[in-house]
């Protein structure tokens, strides 16, 4: 009777431990949505989006938000969710910098919740992820900035080179960000300069098109910011020849931004002149900027005066042959 009671406490334990195994396998397995995509083409890649999400929260709010990452690699793969700060910079060739596990001045990360920090999917999947962000009662007013990363995770049979050893070097791992925008509700320092308006490397004559137009603002505020406007360009009659749209883009706190933007014309010349008229994103203010630049197509003008003079020259010689045959 003891062995039999033993044997059926051992067996009792197993059937509950294998239980719970497969439960928490099945969670670690499975702890976002994955969806079966129609099309399984092969890009070597993988997609993260939405590239940016901004919204207004109040203190002690909170929202969901869904990050979605597309597997277009052509084989299974394993991913790692990272969160990470980002601030902006006075560098405008680094409109953004991710600061590697360090707070920022507006730091976001410790708001911001995931169910799991890895997951793995097949090609041609999509995994939704949401991201749960709770701003706490007492956060102060203006912008805060996080970064939900998501990278590869390498397995070490793909570090293995042909003769079975190891590479030796650290695996190549892409990372993909998805920059969140968050702007605690209430009175906020707003102060954003329209510093510079001109055309790339301030030039002010150009040969050809196309012509780059550079947008230089400064934000001195506490929130980021997202101009938007429209460029006027008038020839040298005063007529309207074209109006660019600039679409709106982020200026971060404490940081410099470049807008650039084109205008591609078949044919340009003489001179010109371009209003930019940039709303500013707050109380209805607009900024505006005027240049003046010239085109002047110098290679068609050069390539037209080389061919009158050839012209000019052909017929020179021509009529002296005419003379020439008269007089005999």
């Amino acid at each position: 009777m003891k062995l039999k009671n033993i044997i059926r406490i051992i067996l009792g334990l197993s059937i509950a431990f294998g239980i719970q195994a497969i439960t928490a396998t099945a969670v670690f397995a499975a702890p976002y949505s994955i969806e079966k995509l129609p099309d399984a083409t092969v890009y070597s890649d993988f997609v993260v989006g939405p590239g940016k999400y901004q919204v207004e929260l109040n203190p002690g709010e909170s929202k969901v938000i869904n990050i979605i990452v597309t597997n277009r690699l052509g084989k299974d793969k394993a991913f790692q969710i990272q969160i990470e700060d980002f601030k902006g910079t006075r560098d405008i060739t680094r409109p953004v910098i991710l600061l590697d596990g360090e707070k920022g001045p507006y730091s976001l990360k410790d708001y911001l919740n995931l169910a799991s920090s890895t997951f793995s999917m097949g090609n041609a999947e999509r995994v939704t992820i949401p991201v749960t962000v709770k701003i706490p009662t007492d956060a102060q007013p203006g912008g805060l900035y996080g970064s939900i990363v998501i990278s590869t995770i390498t397995d070490p049979v793909e570090q293995k080179i042909g003769d079975g050893k190891s590479a030796g070097v650290n695996p190549v791992i892409t990372r993909i960000g998805s920059l969140l925008f968050i702007r605690v509700a209430g009175k906020v320092k707003e102060d954003l300069v329209f510093k510079d308006f001109s055309l790339r490397d301030h030039a002010s004559l150009l040969g050809s098109s196309p012509v780059d137009f550079q947008l230089l603002y400064e934000n001195n505020g506490t929130v980021h910011e997202n101009p938007s406007g429209i460029i006027h360009i008038k020839n040298i009659f005063g007529s309207d020849v074209a109006n660019l749209e600039v679409e709106p883009w982020f200026v971060l706190p404490d940081s410099l931004r470049v807008r650039e933007l084109s205008w591609n014309a078949p044919f340009l010349f003489g001179r010109y002149v371009a209003t930019a008229e940039i709303k500013k994103g707050y109380d209805g203010l607009v900024d505006v900027k005027t240049i003046a630049f010239w085109v002047i197509p110098w290679k068609i003008i050069a390539l037209t005066f080389i061919a009158i003079i050839v012209i000019v020259s052909v017929l020179k010689w021509l009529s002296s042959k005419i003379s020439i045959s008269i007089k005999k």
